[in-house]
């Protein structure tokens, strides 16, 4: 170290100066008192991040929708964690069961922003077993041993998000998921290019997906499908069914449909654990 904080690196011939400021001027690390922690398996918390952090709005006049809602609910008498995420185009939510724990947790969750989700899953990579977690005032801290990640919660009321899941869609169609999305990219490769919509055709036994663009041509893939409902015709953006599906490890899937107008709902085959919901768009 030099004067006026300048820093000589040195090596044989080679010599190097370089521009540095004082350490008094370097953000003091916020500190925390809490020691309400709650302990979460790091393999399960990434799990979670990755099946919502992709539904997160890029909109900032929404600013409560650019992050994770995170909240502990008790469901079906156990204790269990949820995330949502939603940009008003789909949403993502997905449950996973935690061990019983008295640690206090805001009864009306938190949203975690999705820079700061993308810094856990980051140090999430580097862990085995399980971290702490706790929220300290509009702070998160997640720790584990000596490393201590500190993020500042998005402060609003993340939106009633029960009442965009449909309850009732009576026609419901298994489907393998490879199948599913290699038919997806292909036939999304001729639509629109902004918007991606294709179109689901669903008849007695087979469905079709087709695109449409004047400046490119047109596609159609058929996939034979155990289905004997009444025929039904919607068009979805790909982007947003390729997310999903790219989002699930399973096998199969699940795709609930209504009509033209009413949201579609995926979900791995026989898990009520995951769900998506996409909106439609005309087509």
């Amino acid at each position: 170290k030099k004067a006026n904080n300048w820093l000589e690196i040195k090596q044989r011939k080679s010599v190097f100066n370089l521009v540095g400021i004082a350490a008094e001027e370097y953000p003091v690390f916020p500190s925390y008192q809490t020691k309400d922690f709650i302990s979460i398996s790091a393999t399960v918390f990434a799990d979670m991040i990755e099946k919502t952090i992709y539904s997160v709005s890029n909109d900032e006049t929404r600013y409560y929708l650019n992050g994770v809602f995170f909240e502990r609910i008790n469901k079906d008498g156990k204790s269990t964690f949820r995330m949502v995420a939603t940009d008003g185009f789909r949403l993502s939510i997905v449950d996973r069961s935690m061990p019983e724990s008295k640690t206090a947790f805001p009864a009306a969750g938190v949203i975690i922003p999705r820079k700061g989700l993308f810094e856990i899953r980051k140090m999430l990579e580097t862990i085995e077993g399980e971290f702490d977690l706790a929220v300290e005032g509009s702070q998160l801290v997640v720790k584990r041993g000596s490393t201590v990640l500190m993020v500042r919660l998005i402060e609003g009321k993340f939106p009633a998000y029960q009442q965009f899941i449909p309850q009732q869609i009576p026609n419901r169609i298994e489907i393998p998921r490879e199948m599913l999305l290699a038919s997806l990219k292909r036939v999304s490769l001729l639509s629109n290019q902004k918007y991606k919509g294709v179109t689901f055709s669903l008849s007695s036994g087979r469905m079709e997906i087709t695109s449409n663009n004047p400046e490119l041509g047109d596609a159609k893939e058929e996939i034979e499908i155990d289905y004997k409902g009444s025929d039904i015709k919607i068009g979805f953006n790909a982007r947003y069914m390729l997310d999903v599906l790219n989002s699930f490890d399973d096998v199969a899937v699940d795709l609930h449909l209504n009509d033209q107008l009413s949201p579609g709902l995926m979900r791995p085959h026989g898990d009520q654990t995951y769900t998506c919901v996409v909106m439609p768009m005309r087509i």
